[in-house]
């Protein structure tokens, strides 16, 4: 499996890709923002996006927007600090498959990475 973690903190990167190996996924690309996210599943089939939503360029949600735009359909979980109802339901549009609200318990999040893969392959 190939998984694409985008966030513009490299310290919540580095969070995300260790939750991505307990989940046994190991190939990781990152990005930095939402540009870099829309150009790498332009190039690349990835089995599963982390995305964030305040990003510098592009904000994350309008990057899942693009890529859904663009044909894509890997599941994508939205990882943010905006735990807004109506921030959760846009995400929800505009694409992802599930939301987690920073700071996250690595269990927590290790099991929406789990189940949003298995009802992708399902």
């Amino acid at each position: 499996m190939k998984a694409l973690v985008v966030d513009d903190s490299a310290v919540m990167r580095k969070v995300l890709i260790g939750a991505l190996s307990r989940a046994k996924i190991t190939d990781v690309d990152q990005a930095t923002d939402g540009v870099e996210a829309v150009s790498a599943t332009e190039a690349t089939d990835y089995d599963l996006v982390l995305m964030d939503w305040n990003m510098p360029n592009m904000l994350g949600i309008d990057a899942v927007r693009t890529i859904r735009a663009n044909g894509k359909s890997m599941p994508i979980i939205m990882v943010t600090t905006e735990a807004e109802k109506s921030r959760v339901i846009d995400a929800l549009k505009a694409g992802a498959q599930n939301y987690v609200i920073k700071p996250f318990e690595p269990a927590a999040i290790v099991n929406k990475i789990q189940a949003v893969l298995a009802k992708a392959n399902g």
